[in-house]
Protein backbone atom coordinates (compact mmCIF):
# COMPACT_ATOMS: atom_id res chain seq x y z
CA UNK A 1 0.00 0.00 0.00
CA UNK A 2 2.74 2.44 -0.88
CA UNK A 3 2.53 5.47 -3.13
CA UNK A 4 -0.07 8.14 -3.85
CA UNK A 5 -3.69 7.21 -4.45
CA UNK A 6 -7.22 8.53 -4.57
CA UNK A 7 -10.60 7.44 -3.24
CA UNK A 8 -12.80 6.76 -6.25
CA UNK A 9 -15.68 8.72 -4.72
CA UNK A 10 -14.09 11.45 -6.83
CA UNK A 11 -15.90 9.86 -9.78
CA UNK A 12 -18.41 7.36 -8.40
CA UNK A 13 -19.71 5.63 -5.28
CA UNK A 14 -21.46 2.95 -7.32
CA UNK A 15 -18.87 0.32 -8.24
CA UNK A 16 -20.65 -1.20 -11.21
CA UNK A 17 -18.91 -1.72 -14.56
CA UNK A 18 -19.64 1.83 -15.75
CA UNK A 19 -18.50 3.42 -12.49
CA UNK A 20 -15.36 1.30 -12.38
CA UNK A 21 -14.39 2.25 -15.92
CA UNK A 22 -14.98 5.95 -15.26
CA UNK A 23 -12.99 5.93 -12.01
CA UNK A 24 -10.07 3.93 -13.36
CA UNK A 25 -9.84 6.20 -16.40
CA UNK A 26 -9.80 9.25 -14.11
CA UNK A 27 -7.12 7.79 -11.85
CA UNK A 28 -4.96 6.89 -14.85
CA UNK A 29 -5.37 10.40 -16.29
CA UNK A 30 -3.92 11.86 -13.08
CA UNK A 31 -1.13 9.31 -12.74
CA UNK A 32 -2.24 7.70 -9.48
CA UNK A 33 -0.37 4.73 -8.03
CA UNK A 34 -3.50 3.12 -6.58
CA UNK A 35 -7.22 3.63 -6.07
CA UNK A 36 -9.52 3.06 -3.11
CA UNK A 37 -12.73 1.28 -4.07
CA UNK A 38 -15.89 1.63 -1.91
CA UNK A 39 -17.54 -1.75 -1.34
CA UNK A 40 -21.04 -0.55 -0.57
CA UNK A 41 -22.43 -3.72 -2.14
CA UNK A 42 -19.61 -6.25 -2.32
CA UNK A 43 -21.62 -9.20 -3.72
CA UNK A 44 -22.70 -7.10 -6.73
CA UNK A 45 -19.16 -6.10 -7.74
CA UNK A 46 -17.92 -7.66 -10.99
CA UNK A 47 -14.51 -8.66 -9.65
CA UNK A 48 -13.04 -10.08 -12.90
CA UNK A 49 -13.98 -6.86 -14.72
CA UNK A 50 -12.30 -4.71 -12.05
CA UNK A 51 -9.21 -6.93 -11.92
CA UNK A 52 -8.84 -6.70 -15.70
CA UNK A 53 -9.11 -2.90 -15.57
CA UNK A 54 -6.48 -2.66 -12.83
CA UNK A 55 -4.08 -5.00 -14.60
CA UNK A 56 -4.54 -3.24 -17.94
CA UNK A 57 -3.56 0.11 -16.44
CA UNK A 58 -1.00 -1.06 -13.88
CA UNK A 59 -3.06 0.25 -10.95
CA UNK A 60 -3.11 -1.19 -7.45
CA UNK A 61 -6.19 -1.03 -5.23
CA UNK A 62 -7.53 -1.28 -1.74
CA UNK A 63 -11.19 -1.47 -0.76
CA UNK A 64 -13.09 0.22 2.05
CA UNK A 65 -16.51 0.16 3.67
CA UNK A 66 -18.64 0.93 6.67
CA UNK A 67 -20.79 -1.88 8.01
CA UNK A 68 -24.50 -1.71 7.10
CA UNK A 69 -26.81 -0.90 10.01
CA UNK A 70 -28.38 -4.41 10.17
CA UNK A 71 -24.96 -5.99 10.88
CA UNK A 72 -23.36 -3.50 13.23
CA UNK A 73 -20.48 -5.19 15.04
CA UNK A 74 -21.44 -3.63 18.36
CA UNK A 75 -24.73 -5.54 18.44
CA UNK A 76 -24.38 -8.34 15.87
CA UNK A 77 -20.76 -9.52 15.72
CA UNK A 78 -21.64 -12.73 13.86
CA UNK A 79 -23.45 -10.77 11.15
CA UNK A 80 -20.60 -8.29 10.95
CA UNK A 81 -18.01 -11.05 10.57
CA UNK A 82 -20.01 -12.69 7.79
CA UNK A 83 -20.29 -9.35 5.98
CA UNK A 84 -16.57 -8.60 6.35
CA UNK A 85 -15.56 -12.06 5.11
CA UNK A 86 -17.58 -11.51 1.92
CA UNK A 87 -15.94 -8.11 1.45
CA UNK A 88 -12.45 -9.51 2.09
CA UNK A 89 -13.00 -12.33 -0.39
CA UNK A 90 -14.28 -9.84 -2.98
CA UNK A 91 -11.28 -7.57 -2.38
CA UNK A 92 -8.93 -10.46 -3.02
CA UNK A 93 -10.88 -11.55 -6.10
CA UNK A 94 -10.69 -8.12 -7.72
CA UNK A 95 -6.95 -7.84 -7.05
CA UNK A 96 -7.00 -5.52 -4.04
CA UNK A 97 -4.35 -5.48 -1.32
CA UNK A 98 -6.41 -4.54 1.75
CA UNK A 99 -9.83 -3.86 3.21
CA UNK A 100 -10.16 -0.91 5.58
CA UNK A 101 -12.54 1.83 6.69
CA UNK A 102 -15.20 1.72 9.40
CA UNK A 103 -14.86 -2.05 9.55
CA UNK A 104 -15.86 -1.98 13.23
CA UNK A 105 -19.16 -0.17 12.83
CA UNK A 106 -21.46 1.75 10.54
CA UNK A 107 -21.28 5.34 9.38
CA UNK A 108 -23.84 7.29 11.35
CA UNK A 109 -23.84 4.84 14.28
CA UNK A 110 -24.47 6.65 17.55
CA UNK A 111 -26.33 5.63 20.67
CA UNK A 112 -26.18 8.93 22.52
CA UNK A 113 -23.86 7.31 25.07
CA UNK A 114 -20.14 6.50 25.21
CA UNK A 115 -19.34 3.00 23.93
CA UNK A 116 -20.15 0.36 26.50
CA UNK A 117 -17.80 -2.48 27.43
CA UNK A 118 -20.26 -4.89 25.88
CA UNK A 119 -20.18 -2.97 22.59
CA UNK A 120 -16.39 -2.82 22.59
CA UNK A 121 -16.16 -6.53 23.37
CA UNK A 122 -18.45 -7.28 20.43
CA UNK A 123 -16.32 -5.08 18.18
CA UNK A 124 -13.16 -6.81 19.37
CA UNK A 125 -14.71 -10.21 18.69
CA UNK A 126 -15.64 -9.06 15.17
CA UNK A 127 -12.20 -7.66 14.39
CA UNK A 128 -10.46 -10.73 15.74
CA UNK A 129 -12.40 -13.05 13.42
CA UNK A 130 -12.20 -10.72 10.42
CA UNK A 131 -8.46 -10.12 10.79
CA UNK A 132 -7.87 -13.87 11.11
CA UNK A 133 -9.77 -14.43 7.85
CA UNK A 134 -7.80 -11.63 6.18
CA UNK A 135 -4.54 -13.19 7.28
CA UNK A 136 -5.62 -16.63 6.06
CA UNK A 137 -6.34 -15.34 2.54
CA UNK A 138 -3.35 -13.01 2.37
CA UNK A 139 -5.16 -9.69 2.71
CA UNK A 140 -4.38 -6.69 4.91
CA UNK A 141 -7.15 -5.47 7.24
CA UNK A 142 -7.52 -1.99 8.71
CA UNK A 143 -9.63 0.18 11.00
CA UNK A 144 -10.24 3.90 10.45
CA UNK A 145 -11.08 6.15 13.42
CA UNK A 146 -13.84 8.57 12.42
CA UNK A 147 -15.32 11.62 14.10
CA UNK A 148 -17.96 11.61 16.84
CA UNK A 149 -20.74 12.61 14.44
CA UNK A 150 -20.25 9.52 12.30
CA UNK A 151 -19.60 6.86 14.93
CA UNK A 152 -19.30 6.66 18.72
CA UNK A 153 -16.93 3.67 18.97
CA UNK A 154 -13.45 4.69 17.71
CA UNK A 155 -12.75 8.39 17.14
CA UNK A 156 -9.00 8.80 17.70
CA UNK A 157 -5.67 7.17 16.97
CA UNK A 158 -5.16 6.15 20.60
CA UNK A 159 -8.60 4.52 20.70
CA UNK A 160 -7.66 2.53 17.59
CA UNK A 161 -4.46 1.39 19.32
CA UNK A 162 -6.47 0.42 22.41
CA UNK A 163 -8.84 -1.65 20.25
CA UNK A 164 -5.97 -3.46 18.53
CA UNK A 165 -4.50 -4.26 21.94
CA UNK A 166 -7.92 -5.44 23.17
CA UNK A 167 -8.18 -7.76 20.16
CA UNK A 168 -4.61 -8.96 20.49
CA UNK A 169 -4.25 -9.40 16.73
CA UNK A 170 -1.01 -8.90 14.83
CA UNK A 171 -2.92 -8.41 11.58
CA UNK A 172 -4.84 -5.13 12.02
CA UNK A 173 -3.46 -1.82 10.81
CA UNK A 174 -4.59 1.73 11.57
CA UNK A 175 -5.91 3.96 8.83
CA UNK A 176 -5.95 7.64 9.83
CA UNK A 177 -7.83 10.44 8.10
CA UNK A 178 -6.88 14.11 8.34
CA UNK A 179 -10.52 15.25 8.18
CA UNK A 180 -11.41 13.21 11.26
CA UNK A 181 -8.11 14.05 12.97
CA UNK A 182 -8.84 17.77 12.51
CA UNK A 183 -12.03 17.31 14.56
CA UNK A 184 -10.97 14.78 17.20
CA UNK A 185 -7.24 14.84 17.91
CA UNK A 186 -5.11 17.10 20.10
CA UNK A 187 -3.03 17.88 17.05
CA UNK A 188 -2.37 15.79 13.95
CA UNK A 189 1.13 14.99 15.15
CA UNK A 190 -0.21 13.37 18.32
CA UNK A 191 -2.54 11.13 16.31
CA UNK A 192 0.24 9.98 14.02
CA UNK A 193 2.63 9.41 16.91
CA UNK A 194 0.01 7.43 18.87
CA UNK A 195 -0.70 5.21 15.88
CA UNK A 196 2.82 4.95 14.48
CA UNK A 197 3.42 1.27 15.29
CA UNK A 198 0.26 0.25 13.43
CA UNK A 199 -0.09 3.04 10.84
CA UNK A 200 -0.07 1.85 7.22
CA UNK A 201 -2.56 4.13 5.47
CA UNK A 202 -3.79 7.72 5.65
CA UNK A 203 -6.57 9.68 3.98
CA UNK A 204 -5.52 13.18 2.99
CA UNK A 205 -8.80 15.05 3.28
CA UNK A 206 -9.40 18.74 3.91
CA UNK A 207 -11.25 20.04 6.97
CA UNK A 208 -14.47 20.49 4.92
CA UNK A 209 -13.85 17.38 2.76
CA UNK A 210 -13.28 19.75 -0.16
CA UNK A 211 -10.17 20.87 -2.02
CA UNK A 212 -6.95 20.16 -0.07
CA UNK A 213 -5.07 23.35 0.74
CA UNK A 214 -8.21 25.47 1.02
CA UNK A 215 -9.28 24.56 4.55
CA UNK A 216 -7.99 24.38 8.12
CA UNK A 217 -5.84 21.23 8.11
CA UNK A 218 -2.23 21.86 9.11
CA UNK A 219 -0.60 20.03 6.23
CA UNK A 220 2.97 20.80 7.29
CA UNK A 221 2.30 19.22 10.68
CA UNK A 222 0.78 16.14 9.01
CA UNK A 223 3.57 15.63 6.51
CA UNK A 224 6.42 16.51 8.86
CA UNK A 225 5.22 13.96 11.41
CA UNK A 226 4.77 11.28 8.75
CA UNK A 227 8.33 11.98 7.62
CA UNK A 228 9.59 11.88 11.21
CA UNK A 229 8.20 8.36 11.75
CA UNK A 230 9.53 7.25 8.34
CA UNK A 231 6.02 6.49 7.08
CA UNK A 232 6.03 4.04 4.16
CA UNK A 233 2.31 3.41 3.73
CA UNK A 234 -0.34 4.62 1.33
CA UNK A 235 -1.22 8.30 0.92
CA UNK A 236 -4.76 8.62 -0.45
CA UNK A 237 -6.53 11.85 -1.35
CA UNK A 238 -10.21 11.73 -0.38
CA UNK A 239 -12.93 14.23 -1.22
CA UNK A 240 -16.58 13.33 -1.58
CA UNK A 241 -18.01 14.76 -4.79
CA UNK A 242 -20.48 12.05 -5.86
CA UNK A 243 -22.49 10.59 -3.00
CA UNK A 244 -25.77 8.67 -2.90
CA UNK A 245 -28.25 10.06 -0.35
CA UNK A 246 -27.67 7.31 2.20
CA UNK A 247 -23.92 8.01 2.25
CA UNK A 248 -24.42 11.79 2.42
CA UNK A 249 -26.75 11.23 5.37
CA UNK A 250 -24.22 9.12 7.25
CA UNK A 251 -21.45 11.64 6.62
CA UNK A 252 -23.69 14.64 7.42
CA UNK A 253 -22.74 16.40 4.18
CA UNK A 254 -25.52 18.80 3.22
CA UNK A 255 -23.87 21.00 0.60
CA UNK A 256 -21.33 20.58 -2.22
CA UNK A 257 -17.75 20.56 -0.92
CA UNK A 258 -16.36 21.61 -4.32
CA UNK A 259 -17.75 22.58 -7.71
CA UNK A 260 -16.50 19.45 -9.44
CA UNK A 261 -13.96 16.66 -9.28
CA UNK A 262 -11.83 18.69 -11.71
CA UNK A 263 -11.49 21.48 -9.16
CA UNK A 264 -10.33 19.04 -6.49
CA UNK A 265 -8.01 17.05 -8.74
CA UNK A 266 -6.51 20.02 -10.59
CA UNK A 267 -5.89 22.13 -7.48
CA UNK A 268 -5.84 19.80 -4.49
CA UNK A 269 -3.85 16.93 -5.96
CA UNK A 270 -0.81 19.04 -6.98
CA UNK A 271 -0.89 20.70 -3.55
CA UNK A 272 -0.77 17.36 -1.73
CA UNK A 273 1.81 15.85 -4.07
CA UNK A 274 4.10 18.86 -3.73
CA UNK A 275 3.91 18.63 0.05
CA UNK A 276 4.71 14.92 -0.12
CA UNK A 277 7.76 15.64 -2.29
CA UNK A 278 8.83 18.47 0.03
CA UNK A 279 8.90 16.04 2.95
CA UNK A 280 10.39 13.23 0.84
CA UNK A 281 7.42 10.92 1.30
CA UNK A 282 7.21 10.18 -2.44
Amino acid sequence: MQGFGVHTSMWTMNWDREGAERAVAGAVEYGMDFIEIPLLNAPAVDAPHTRALLEKHGLRAICSLGLPEPVRASVDPDGAVAHLKVALDKTKELGGEALSGVTYGSIGERTGEPPSEAELDNVARTLDAASAHAKAIGMLFGIEPVNRYENHLINTGWQAVDMIERVGSDHIFIHLDTYHMNIEEKGAANAILHARDHLKYIHLSESDRGTPGEGCCDWDEVYATLAAINFKGGLAMESFINMPPEVAYGLSVWRPVAESHREVMDKGLPFLRNKARQYRLI
